[in-house]
């Protein structure tokens, strides 16, 4: 399976892969499998991530979860509601967060799942060593 870079522009979420907005104003994007990735929490990705299209938003998704103490979490909805202020929301469900869209510029690779658990892994021992 081969990594996949995220970005955060709607109209294509996943840079190089399929993405189709269909006419009743679905998205849907086309993963080569799941993966896993990190921007300030863990968030899995499904093979088909789909969302309503509105204008600064994506509103009822399917096939995304992120990770907050410990729990996996839908995330609900994803909004920009002043894109000046550099931040989009995440809505997942018990609550709201926040995070700044620069962390989305330069998305990491989304891997599968077991991948991404080595890689953590691997950072920890090397901070040990340090």
């Amino acid at each position: 399976m081969s990594d996949c870079s995220l970005s955060s522009s709607w109209s294509t979420i996943a840079v190089g892969l399929p993405a189709s907005p269909l006419d009743n104003g679905t998205l849907q994007v086309f993963l080569d499998g799941p993966c896993l990735t990190k921007y300030e929490n863990r968030v899995f990705f499904d093979s088909v991530v789909t969302a309503n299209l509105t204008y600064g938003s994506l509103i009822g998704v399917v096939g995304l979860t992120q990770e907050e103490l410990f729990l996996w979490l839908p995330v609900k909805d994803i909004i920009v509601d002043d894109p000046g202020s550099g931040l989009i929301l995440f809505d997942i469900g018990v609550a709201h967060k926040q995070l700044s869209l620069s962390l989305f510029e330069e998305p990491p690779s989304c891997k599968p799942r077991g991948m991404l658990k080595n890689q953590v892994r691997k950072e920890k021992e090397l901070e040990a060593v340090k």
